[in-house]
């Protein structure tokens, strides 16, 4: 594995200890990185497992709508990772960052395919991959990376929800964007929790409605 000299880090503010915690962890993970490129399946399935859920949640689900797409779309990365570890170069920020890019051109060739509409357009995921590429060579980490694709997600579900009835698109902004709890969001609407549950279910269906995917999924939400 070649270690590659980066461009100053785009960093989290962190204490000292979390610092220190910091370069522990991205050590042992260079260490895992070092032993799947080698040829190590139990250290490539420790990473897969690893960032699995934070690539299903923060990157295909939102993007692509559908559990049961983003799923096929996770399972695609985890073999197009394995077939291309071997082209991984460590630059300081953990593995995350350039699985993402994977994660993301992935998506892209998805929604390329699909004949539907979804909150994310393949020139969205271009730009998206563009982004992405150049967050690998800045040693952008994992928690950045993260903070962009949820901003991403909410700024393009705050844009549809303009289409739908403004109080089904005030109960989607307290449960899925600010993930208000049922009983704060209750609370601010004047309604019982079980009320709630109902309108919150009726919004959702609204909004996938007005993006005409009848299985899309919001941000993951759940009522």
């Amino acid at each position: 594995m070649r270690l590659v000299t980066a461009p100053p880090k785009a960093r989290i503010e962190l204490s000292p200890e979390q610092a220190a915690e910091r370069e522990r962890a991205n050590a042992e993970e260079r260490a895992i990185a070092e032993r799947a490129q080698s040829g190590d399946k139990a250290a490539m399935a420790m990473l897969l497992r690893k960032y699995g859920p934070v690539l299903y949640r923060s990157v295909l689900l939102p993007r692509l709508g559908s559990e049961a797409v983003a799923q096929d779309a996770l399972a695609d990365t985890y073999v197009r990772v394995v077939e291309r570890f071997s082209q991984f170069e460590w630059r300081g920020c953990g593995v995350y960052p350039w699985l993402r890019v994977i994660a993301l051109r992935i998506a892209l060739d998805m929604l390329r395919a699909r004949r539907r509409e979804s909150l994310f357009e393949p020139a969205d995921l271009e730009r998206a991959v563009e982004v992405a590429e150049a967050d690998v060579a800045r040693g952008l980490d994992v928690e950045l990376c993260e903070q962009r694709d949820r901003a991403a997600a909410k700024e393009k579900v705050d844009q549809a929800l303009g289409a739908i009835n403004s109080r089904y698109a005030a109960v989607i902004r307290m449960r899925v964007l600010e993930e208000k709890s049922r009983d704060e969001a209750a609370h601010a609407l004047g309604v019982t929790v079980a009320t709630l549950d109902v309108v919150l279910h009726r919004a959702l269906k609204a909004l996938k409605k007005a993006l005409g995917g009848e299985d899309s999924v919001l941000l993951g939400g759940e009522a």
